[in-house]
Order: structure tokens, then sequence, then C-alpha cells
């Protein structure tokens, strides 16, 4: 699963918050050709031909394992090498990776594609559910009013949407982008109720 780039430019000069221009390379979102959907915030996975297997970033001169699948080219900036490598269904480290697998076997829906791992003991539980579950990358589609800088501002600051923001898929060809919550500097707040049913 490659990095992918937010919807706004961002001011490097202002702690990277984003600004009230677009990303060029972005322009297809405001061009209609995206479908919005909501950003979990756990650890990104995969399902490849049956397969279960977790994100791994080879940065800074880091080998990936053996095996590992490059998911992009190394980026020359930053140094970020994102590979998938596979579950080791008996290792301790992947066990609520195999909680979220077989809970999405057992709901018969675990089919080949990318997911995030969300739970109690990933990232602090900010999605605040019981468990581990693996969530489809795009399942939770948005329906946003507009694409206004300042609308999206308030819409990811109101806090009745409690999510770490907003991932644009596009409708033909695979490109996403995103925007999140920090990205405006704004906080996101700890949920009393499961945000995710």
């Amino acid at each position: 699963m490659k990095k992918i780039s937010t919807l706004f430019k961002k001011d490097i000069k202002n702690l990277g918050r984003v600004v009230n221009e677009i990303n060029p390379e972005n322009r297809w979102v405001l061009n209609g050709e995206a479908v919005a959907t909501q950003k979990f915030d756990g650890s990104a996975c995969a399902v490849i031909n049956g397969k279960l297997f977790k994100r791994y970033d080879a940065k800074r001169g880091k080998t990936a394992p053996e095996g590992a699948i490059p998911c992009q080219e190394a980026d020359p900036v930053t140094g970020h090498h994102p590979h998938w490598v596979a579950c080791n269904p008996a290792g301790k480290e992947d066990a609520y990776f195999w909680e979220g697998f077989h809970a999405l076997a057992e709901s018969g829906k675990a089919e080949d594609g990318t997911y995030e791992l969300i739970g109690e003991k990933v990232r602090g539980n900010p999605e605040n559910i019981k468990g581990h579950l693996l969530v489809k990358h795009g399942s939770a589609i948005l329906n946003l009013e507009s694409l206004d800088f300042e609308w999206i501002k308030s819409f990811l600051g109101n806090p009745e949407n409690n999510m770490e923001g907003i991932v644009f898929h596009h409708t033909a060809d695979g490109r996403m982008c995103k925007i999140r919550k920090s990205d405006f500097g704004i906080r996101r707040k700890t949920a009393k109720e499961p945000v995710l049913k």
C-alpha cells in the first residue's frame, strides 16, 4: 500500500499543516472523479491470495524481511519504503491481526484487498471498539456536501464526526489522497461510545 499525499498542500514552516491550495496531482478530486471514504486510525494490512499480511516500512536503510512484497519504490525524500510481510499465525506480535482476520472470515467478507486493523490494543483504540476488526479500505463511504477547504475543515472539526480523516478514491484508476484532522491542527477527541457499529 503506497503512501498517499494530502488533498491540500502542506506548509512545512507551519508544522506541516495544510493550506487552502489543492495539491496539483489531486485535482481529480475537485473534477468529480473521487469517492470519499472514512479514514480509520489503526494499522494497515492486506489479504493477498487469501493470505494475511501486515505493513512493514523498510525506511532509512532497514532491510525488509525475506519474502516481503514492496508496495512502491523507496521515497527519495522521506526514505519510506513500505512492504507487505506475511503475518505469522503463531506469532504473538500478529495475534490482533489474526483476531481481526478470523472475525472477517466468520462474517464471510474475507476477500482480497487492503484493510485497517482497529481495536482495543491498536494505537490506543481511537475507534473505541471492543476486540479487533479488519475494516476494508474504502468501505465506509461519506457523502460530503462540499470539497471546499473551509467546509472540510469544519466537517472534520465537528465533534460528531469523530474520525481520523477522509480518503478519496479515484473512480477509475486506483489513485488515492487523504485529508486528516491533524492536517488542520485539529485533535481527535476520545470517543465514549463506539464509532463503528
